[in-house]
């Protein structure tokens, strides 16, 4: 058995609402690998580069995301193998047959 305190289900139940917009959940699947900057993941991914910052800023609060800056830009990833391995772990499952 696993038992949360109130407040790390609070933060938890935040960071799962977070990934459940499809927007920012593509967004954070884009930097699993490597660190993009915020108008490549707006060009890949059809977006403005408004909102892929706003998206990526909630996600970075959340410490989803983290920044890295080269001169004027600032590029994006994944903030830890956790995050990885959850995400990489959760696109497995999706993309698995469905038991007969």
């Amino acid at each position: 058995m696993v038992k949360l305190s109130a407040q790390h289900a609070e933060n938890l139940a935040e960071m799962f609402h977070l990934l459940g917009d499809a927007n920012r959940l593509r967004l954070v699947c884009a930097c699993l690998d490597q660190s993009v900057s915020v108008q490549a993941l707006a060009d890949d991914l059809g977006l403005s580069a408004s909102l892929a910052s706003h998206h990526l800023r909630l996600l970075r609060a959340a410490r989803l995301m983290r920044t890295e800056r080269r001169g004027k830009r600032v590029y994006y990833r994944a903030a830890d193998d956790h995050v990885r391995r959850m995400l990489r772990d959760m696109i497995d499952h999706v993309r698995e047959e469905a038991a007969p």
